[in-house]
């Protein structure tokens, strides 16, 4: 698409308009070719475009929504009764036709039911999943689902299978990618009978299945692709971030423990600066609603403005690679494959 328009949830997240607006300028000044409806309350996103020169402010369209959906709000409170909220006024200009993806970093649980009722799934889709890239050996890995399903069936876990090789394939350039079913074992008895069958079904699919993987193989680069329900998913990555945290943290308490370890610490710098740079999260925020009719992207909500630039980078790389285009169109190939055996 040569002139992309994206739907800015303006008012998502825990610093709302004070990152996204500026992050958003950034991004324009960026991608000349790139305009962008900013959503939500129009005296407060105002004052921050006044910094941007004529040509920007041009592509940045604000669009008034006069409800704002809570960090902390029930999904099925924001859907029913907030019918103006920014997140739904943004998603419904996906709908339209007017915008080609909408960014938020607000209420995830939210943004995941108003996008599901507004764009409704791909056919061959029961549930979207939540996918996003994190940090492995040689590069990084993705992994859906990220907490959008606490509970799946076999066929689930196999149309997460499919959106996460076209992920992986369009978006990031893997020829093939290698997808793992995360169970705790690699031997084909392991694991409860949902994620057994969904082993057998995979094995069967056009997929490159590479079989079951443990929680170790996540970041080992085994994989391209890690396949999971969303309960354990979300368990895992709060689980690596906690470790990363805690990690650098713990660089920083030895350090400073005596002048041996300050001067072992300043020969080591380039090295940790380069660790820090390859394990920093927000150059990984930026989760898709992959399985809608329509690109949704969730950013963190915590995000800064370097990492809600990411979030918007990635819907754009969603739009120009028609990624809910290509998952439809894999996901019939696979459809096709299972009704003949």
């Amino acid at each position: 698409m040569e002139h992309p328009v994206l739907a800015v949830d303006a008012m998502g997240g825990d610093a709302g308009t004070a990152v996204v607006v500026p992050a958003a300028l950034t991004f324009l000044a960026n991608h000349p070719r790139v305009s962008l409806f900013l959503v939500g309350d129009r005296e407060q996103i105002e004052p921050l475009l006044a910094s941007a020169g004529a040509e920007r402010r041009a592509r940045a369209e604000i669009v008034a929504a006069s409800e704002i959906v809570e960090m902390d709000e029930a999904p099925a409170d924001a859907l029913r009764k907030k019918k103006d909220s920014s997140m739904r006024v943004a998603i419904d200009l996906v709908k339209a036709g007017r915008a080609q993806a909408c960014i938020s970093a607000g209420n995830t649980g939210a943004l995941m039911a108003i996008s599901r009722f507004v764009l409704k799934t791909l056919p061959g889709i029961d549930r979207p999943a939540i996918i996003s890239g994190i940090p492995a050996r040689d590069g990084h890995t993705l992994m859906l689902d990220l907490g959008a399903n606490s509970d799946c069936s076999p066929e689930q876990l196999l149309q997460f299978a499919v959106m996460g090789t076209v992920i992986a394939a369009e978006l990031h350039g893997i020829a093939r990618p290698r997808v793992g079913l995360l169970n705790i074992g690699t031997e084909q008895n392991k694991g409860n009978e949902a994620i057994r069958q969904a082993g057998k079904m995979l094995a069967r699919s056009e997929l490159n299945y590479v079989g079951f993987i443990e929680g170790n193989d996540i970041m080992s680069g085994r994989v391209d692709v890690v396949v999971t329900d969303g309960f354990t998913g979300n368990v895992s990555l709060k689980t690596m971030e906690g470790l990363v945290r805690m990690l650098f943290q713990s660089i920083r308490d030895e350090v400073g423990k005596s002048w041996r370890q300050r001067l072992v610490a300043l020969a080591a710098a380039p090295m940790l600066r380069s660790l820090q740079a390859k394990l920093d999260p927000r150059l990984y925020n930026g989760a898709s609603l992959v399985g809608l009719q329509g690109i949704v992207i969730k950013s963190h909500g915590s995000a800064d403005e370097i990492a809600f630039r990411n979030a918007l980078r990635t819907a754009l790389i969603e739009i120009r690679k028609d990624a809910p285009g290509q998952i439809g169109a894999l996901m019939t190939r696979q459809n096709v494959m299972e009704d003949a055996v």
